[in-house]
Formats: structure tokens, sequence, C-alpha cells
């Protein structure tokens, strides 16, 4: 027999669909549309595995239905699944970074599910625009002129640009070329435009003269960029909002304050070095640009404040409509806005409630979660203080310190760590030094038996 033929021999071995299908559902209750396209994969996958010559392949029809039951379940689960965060990082782009608050996300149900004044005047029956109610918000909250929103803040970036600069240059210093999650790097969203990037200075040390000499009949606007995950130091310069914006008017030219992350909160008071997102107004910007699910504590969203007439001429740009928000978006940052202007941010806000959190809460927590892991058998279990980073590219150099639940496992702690992300719901977790960290920073008191009952099945 050739080799050919060998493996034609083995492949006959392999139960046909139909079979595999009903014995892989058999007492489930999985749909057939997820059992057919994992048994589907499961036979593709071991044929291949045939064809490679791989000799120890179970092919017994129970083990796979085994493996397309379990393929399928994956296949059903909700997207994106939920997940308990206790490693302290408030802000992370690979989690979603800010939760909304539970009435905002009520707010966005709500308009989902039904029929909405979206872009309608009740008043009139005419047609309106979607933005009206956000941005009178945003105005009531910042005191701008204008106020936008678009869909990320990349989004509001490349639209400012396109829609101000277009043909025209973009000055920027080369110590503000950031990178942002997910190796997008600012010059090529900026080159995805229609204008051009005009780099001044050096990586350390951009001056006031280089923004000067650089600004021409060809000069569209003047960039400001906040290096919202990385720091430099020792022998540095740049120029700054307040000594950009008198050049920029003697020249005519727009300043855009790219923020990255803002908030509607001074958080100074608190130990957190980051202002009102307006303050890039006071300080003479003619634009702020600025994420809404960071800092902020709402949805994904760019928001832009400032001059009305550069937001309006943002607004009539074609790409405004392939940027705009839906309903679901609108509705939550409603109420985030609303929640704000109330004075209630930091009660209601989850981004908030755990940058603020007080130390003895946080004590508290840590306390009760090494208790009850203590009382399951796991060894060396202590309460220890540790610091966190904020996360999503927002305030790289501040560390929140705090009360850790530090586990020591008897076994590897990266092992640990993979078997808590395949829990139900998964746990995410830190390590430091082959121990296991635990912050209450990012947990719910309603979360911590999830944690443990986490930690049980793992333990079994």
């Amino acid at each position: 027999m050739d080799q050919a033929d060998g493996v034609n021999a083995r492949f006959r071995q392999l139960p046909a669909v139909d079979q595999l299908v009903e014995r892989a559902g058999e007492g489930t209750g999985l749909a057939r549309w997820s059992l057919l396209a994992a048994v589907r994969s499961v036979l593709e996958s071991t044929r291949a595995a045939m064809l490679a010559g791989s000799e120890n392949l179970d092919v017994d029809l129970d083990a796979l239905a085994e493996r397309a039951s379990e393929l399928a379940r994956r296949l059903e689960r909700p997207f994106p699944r939920r997940v308990l965060n206790a490693t302290g990082v408030v802000l992370h782009t690979n989690w979603g970074r800010a939760p909304l608050a539970r009435d905002a996300a009520h707010a966005a149900a709500a308009a989902a599910a039904s029929y909405g004044d979206l872009e309608l005047d009740l008043e009139t029956g005419e047609r309106g625009s979607r933005l009206v109610r956000v941005s009178e918000l945003l105005r009531l909250l910042s005191g701008a002129e204008g106020a936008l929103v678009v869909n990320n803040n990349a989004a509001a970036v490349l639209l400012a640009v396109d829609a101000l600069a277009a043909g025209r240059e973009v000055v920027l210093s080369r110590g503000e070329l950031i990178e942002i999650g997910g190796s997008f790097r600012l010059p090529e969203i900026l080159g995805s435009s229609r204008a051009r990037l005009r780099e001044v200075g050096t990586t350390n040390r951009t001056y006031l003269s280089d923004y000067r000499e650089a600004i021409g009949p060809d000069t569209g606007l003047i960039l400001k960029v906040h290096r919202s995950n990385f720091e430099i130091h020792g022998f540095t310069c740049e120029a700054t909002l307040r000594e950009l914006a008198p050049l920029a008017r003697e020249r005519g030219v727009p300043l855009v304050d790219d923020r990255g992350s803002g908030t509607f909160v001074d958080l100074r008071p608190y130990g957190i070095p980051e202002s009102e997102a307006w303050t890039g107004l006071r300080e003479g910007a003619d634009l702020v640009l600025f994420s809404g699910d960071k800092l902020l504590g709402g949805p994904q969203a760019g928001i832009v404040l400032g001059n009305r007439e550069l937001v309006e001429r943002m607004q009539r740009s074609p790409l405004a409509r392939a940027l705009r928000v839906d309903k679901l978006t609108l509705a939550s940052l409603a109420w985030t806005l609303q929640t704000l202007l109330a004075g209630r941010g930091q009660e209601s806000l989850p981004v908030l409630r755990m940058l603020l959190a007080p130390q003895a809460e946080l004590q508290a927590r840590a306390e009760q979660l090494a208790k009850a892991l203590a009382r399951q058998g796991w060894p060396q279990v202590s309460v220890e203080l540790q610091g966190s980073v904020v996360g999503g590219g927002t305030l790289p150099e501040l560390e929140l310190n705090g009360p850790v639940v530090r586990l020591e496992p008897d076994g590897s702690a990266e092992q640990l760590v993979c078997r808590l992300r395949r829990a139900d719901p998964p746990v995410l977790v830190r390590v430091h030094k082959d121990a296991v960290l635990l912050d209450p920073r990012t947990l719910a008191d309603a979360e911590l038996d999830a944690v443990v009952a986490a930690f049980a099945s793992v333990l079994d």
C-alpha cells in the first residue's frame, strides 16, 4: 500500500459529519449551527494531522465528539465574555478599558431595544442632528463654544487633521510621534488624512523657535500630542500650549491639543496629576481631543471641544459621517455626562470609584478575600502593599499604592494564572516574584465570591 492509499484508509476511519454532529450534541442543548461548524473544524484538523503523519491520533467517535462539543460551547459563548479583573489595572484596552456605570449600560440597552428620537426633532417633526444632546451636555460641562463626538480619539485626530489641514502641513514635535496600542502610530494615522506631516525639533528637545521656523503659508495646523503611555526625562525641552498659543494666533494657525485621555473631574487633589480636559482650552488651544472610555469613565468615543467654527468645519466633513457614533454610545455617554453635571461622578462612575477608593475600603476587601482563600486551603496567603498602574495609555508614571492579596502556589504561578483564565468566569491576576497577586481595587464587593469560587474550581 503506497502512502496515499494509507492516508485514504485512515480518512475512512473518520465518522460522517452528521453522525458526529448527532453524537456531539447529545444532551448538550447546543445549537446545530455551532455543532456543525465545530465538527467540520475537528475533522479538518484531524485530516491535516493525518496528512502530516501523526500516529497517535484518537479518532474514536466519542473522543472526536467531545472535542467538537467543547469547540461548539466556545462558539456559543457571549462575546465579549465577562472577566473578573483582579490585576488592579483600572484601564486596559485588552479587556475593554472603562467599565460603564450600571445605569449607563441600562441607558444603552433601552436605546437598543426601542425606536428613539435619535435624529428627529419632536417639536417640529423635522430631521435633526444625533449629536445635539451630547454636544449641549459637553458644552455645559466644559464651557466650550463647540463640541463634537466621533467613534474614538484616533478618529477625532484624523478628522481634525483632514478637515482643517487638507493639502497642507501639520506641524508636530518629533518627541510626540507616539505609538498607541495595537501598533498604531500617530504618523500613520495622520498619513491616512489629506494633510502632510511636518516634524520639528528632536526626540528629547523641541523649542518654540522650532515651531516658529516651520510655520509658513503651507501650514494647516499645529498639533500638540500628550505622551500618554511614556515619559521622557533628562536633557529635555518642549514648548507648552501657553507658549504655542500666541504664536498660533499671530500666524493664524489653529492649535489642536490631543490629550489622549480626558476627565471632567480635577483629580489633582487626590494625588493624580490630571486636571479637567478643558484646561487645554484655557491654556490657549483652539481644540482639545480626548477619549470617552478612559478617565472620563464612559463609552468608547472621541470627544472634541473648542472653537465653534472649527468644530462646525469638522462636522461638515464627509469623513464625519464615516466616523459617527451610534445610538448606544450616545445614550450611555449622555447618561455619563448628566451624572458628571450633577456632581455624582465619583460615586457613580466605576473608573473614578476605583481610582479614588479609600485605603480602608481596599484593605477590608483584601482581608476578606485573603481569609476566604486561606479557608480553601491555599498555602501562604497574605496581604501586603503593592503598586499598580492606571493603564490604558493613561498616566504612565503614576503608581496606585494599595493592599493586595499575595498567594504563593505550590506549583508554577504561571500555570495557576492560565487555569484562572479558563475558569467561569475567567479571573485575571498579576504575577510578582513567583507569586500571584490579587488587587481589590478593580474588584467590586459583589465579585469577591466569584473570585473565590474560581480559585476553588482550580484547586479541585
